[in-house]
């Protein structure tokens, strides 16, 4: 599992994506965000990457404990179905909500492309 530090912004993004990117290849694509504090747009650009390059192998990434900013920056961005974070669910303080995004995200045989759940 690729998990994530306390920050992830244009700061450091370019090294996170590039690291993420050699995870992905290798087959890993849990990420955990459990840590994150820190985000910005350049956090929503990296998870598109890696969302993109895990579908290219014919997985579904996978994100667990996803804080409610980066949540919010994606639902901004309008790509939090494409992410599988549904609205609802990925905002809500409720330890149940991660459950509901790690389950929107990580559909058994589900086709890349199709994590939308709305």
């Amino acid at each position: 599992m690729l998990s994530l530090g306390t920050s992830l912004t244009n700061q450091n993004a370019a090294a996170v994506l590039r690291d993420g990117l050699a995870r992905v290849a290798q087959g890993d694509v849990q990420v955990d965000c459990t840590g994150l504090t820190q985000v910005d747009s350049a956090a929503v650009a990296v998870l598109l990457a890696w969302h993109r390059a895990a579908a290219a192998r014919n997985l579904a990434l996978s994100l667990r404990g996803v804080p409610a900013d980066l949540s919010q920056l994606a639902s901004l961005y309008g790509v939090d179905g494409l992410l599988g974070l549904t609205p609802g669910a990925a905002r809500a303080k409720a330890p149940e909500a991660e459950s509901d995004i790690e389950l929107a995200f990580a559909q058994p045989g589900q086709q890349p492309g199709h994590h939308h759940r709305h």
